[in-house]
């Protein structure tokens, strides 16, 4: 069975940067549209941002031009690069296949962001 390790969450100023990483194992993960999701207290996991097995991106409306996710296929890696981080940014982040579970895989427990002052 497909597992996923999200990391490279944490504490950070309001317009500070991040770097997520996610380490698929078990599974051919090339195939794969991968994205990132995050769900904050309160309300339902989100899709946030996606990566086609061509390279190609897609971001929800609220990262778009802040968040820039890759993929490195040989190191079964997909990353989230986020910038400009805002307060409503505040969530845990997962990965996982579009749509979720895909590849039969289950959730990760997901890396903290937290975006205060």
């Amino acid at each position: 069975q497909v597992q996923r390790v999200e990391s490279g969450g944490g504490l950070v100023q309001p317009g500070g940067s991040l770097r997520l990483s996610c380490v698929a194992s078990g599974g051919i993960f090339s195939i794969y549209a991968m994205g990132w999701y995050r769900q904050a207290p309160g309300k339902e996991r989100e899709v946030v941002a996606t990566i086609f097995s061509t390279g190609a991106a897609d971001y929800a409306h609220s990262v778009k031009g802040r968040f820039t996710i890759s993929r490195d296929n040989a190191k079964n890696t997909v990353y989230l690069e986020m910038n400009n981080l805002k307060p409503e940014d505040t969530a845990v982040y997962y990965c996982n296949t579009v749509p979720p579970g895909f590849d039969s895989g289950s959730w990760g427990q997901g890396t903290q962001v937290t975006v205060s002052s």
